[in-house]
């Protein structure tokens, strides 16, 4: 249906509307302008059917679901899933608990392009529903205590360690990342993302709730895409500060841009994508259609790289997903001793974090994101957590790489009033 509602106005009323699920699923484009998104939103909400799994043979039991289930599904896929693709292990602590992997197929999917709202599955009578709903919107903000789970002197000194296994030959690079907590935390989750996405508006924002489980995510970028027979990735490495003097703006965008260092990590990275992409691709088809893009968000500068190959037909699409799985931009080159160094280095089981969450069409069309600049929450026992991290390689100054990370982390500790 065409509407004069106003959009923003429904896109809130449907948020909270969802919200009272125990399950429900949104992702937000925020008008960004991107040739494979299929809508602006989406929103799904309530289960029809669902499932839950660890690693051991998620994958497979994603792809039976799939097949018994040839609808909508959302849901999302734990960074540790890595262990049931390769030998590795997770034993670093984990307070948040999520599942490993949780998809759903709703009740209820609403979906808009364009100004235009449909209902893709459920009664149309919903909309009414929506329009008339009324949640208590608390205004309070938040205040909690964020504590690091790494000092700045650990920090440096586990990046000067990882630069010696560079120096060693182990590895070219490897994605290090460290925890910010919070104990205690009680939150709005459905209105603290909502501040979140105000603040920090990007193109693969989303909102999911897995009963006491939360992802609230402002994260810009995409692990990996199907749009008929092409499969596309969009892998971020090169970060640079904003500035609110215009000119000085387009400077640094300009400086990142040609910064050699950056263009090395994301090259690295995308060489890492157009083989993990080769596993899944018809011969000859895996290319580079963009190298070093700069695109611009409300906090930094981003450098980002698009990869695409076409769906070899006797690959399964979700097999496609585990062969790409995690991203590359997420673990590093060679990607198996990075993930080892990564158990090795830090302090936090990553869980859903470098993970994704995204949805599947009926037509085998997919679309997940990389949970980055995200906050996690347990409702169950009051654990909030976020992390950040960045690329460590040879030329790297670990004062920088830690500075960029709280440049990174700068929108999320703005919106839970730290």
């Amino acid at each position: 249906m065409k509407t004069n509602q106003n959009i923003t106005e429904f896109k809130q009323k449907a948020l909270h509307w969802a919200n009272q699920f125990d399950v429900c699923c949104f992702l937000d484009s925020n008008q960004y302008k991107d040739p494979y998104s299929a809508y602006d939103f989406i929103i799904a909400a309530d289960i029809q059917t669902e499932l839950k799994c660890d690693s051991g043979n998620a994958f497979a039991q994603l792809k039976e679901f799939q097949t018994v289930n040839k609808q909508w599904l959302f849901g999302f896929l734990g960074y540790d899933l890595k262990n049931e693709i390769e030998d590795l292990q997770s034993n670093n602590n984990d307070h948040l608990n999520f599942p490993e992997l949780y998809f759903f197929v709703p009740k209820y999917l609403i979906a808009v392009k364009e100004d235009r709202i449909e209902v893709l599955i459920g009664n149309e009578s919903i909309l009414n529903e929506i329009l008339d709903y009324n949640p208590e919107l608390k205004t309070e903000a938040n205040s909690l205590t964020i504590n690091q789970k790494l000092s700045k002197n650990q920090y440096i000194e586990k990046v000067e360690s990882l630069k010696n296994h560079i120096i060693r030959g182990d590895i070219y690079e490897v994605n290090f990342c460290q925890e910010f907590f919070s104990e205690h935390a009680e939150i709005n989750p459905v209105q603290t993302f909502e501040f979140l996405n105000k603040v920090s508006p990007t193109p693969f924002a989303g909102y999911f709730k897995a009963y006491n489980h939360y992802i609230l995510s402002a994260t810009p970028e995409r692990f990996l895409c199907k749009r008929g027979s092409k499969l596309i990735s969009q892998p971020i490495k090169g970060t640079a500060r904003r500035s609110e003097d215009l000119g000085e703006d387009e400077e640094i965008k300009i400086r990142l841009r040609n910064d050699v260092k950056e263009q090395a990590e994301n090259v690295m990275i995308v060489d890492l994508v157009r083989h993990d992409l080769t596993k899944s691709a018809v011969k000859g088809s895996v290319k580079v259609d963009e190298l070093f893009g700069i695109y611009t968000f409300p906090q930094v500068h981003q450098m980002i790289s698009t990869i695409s190959c076409t769906l070899n037909p006797d690959v399964h699409f979700i097999d496609a997903i585990k062969n790409a799985f995690p991203m590359g931009s997420m673990t590093g080159a060679p990607k198996v001793k990075a993930m080892q160094l990564i158990e090795e280095y830090e302090a936090t089981k990553r869980g859903i974090y470098s993970g994704s969450f995204g949805c599947i069409n009926p037509n085998g069309n997919f679309d997940f994101n990389v949970v980055i600049r995200s906050i996690l929450y347990n409702a169950d026992n009051k654990y909030l957590s976020f992390q950040v991290g960045g690329a460590i390689t040879y030329q790297c100054d670990a004062e920088k790489e830690y500075e960029e990370c709280l440049l990174k982390a700068s929108a999320i500790l703005k919106v839970l009033g730290s």
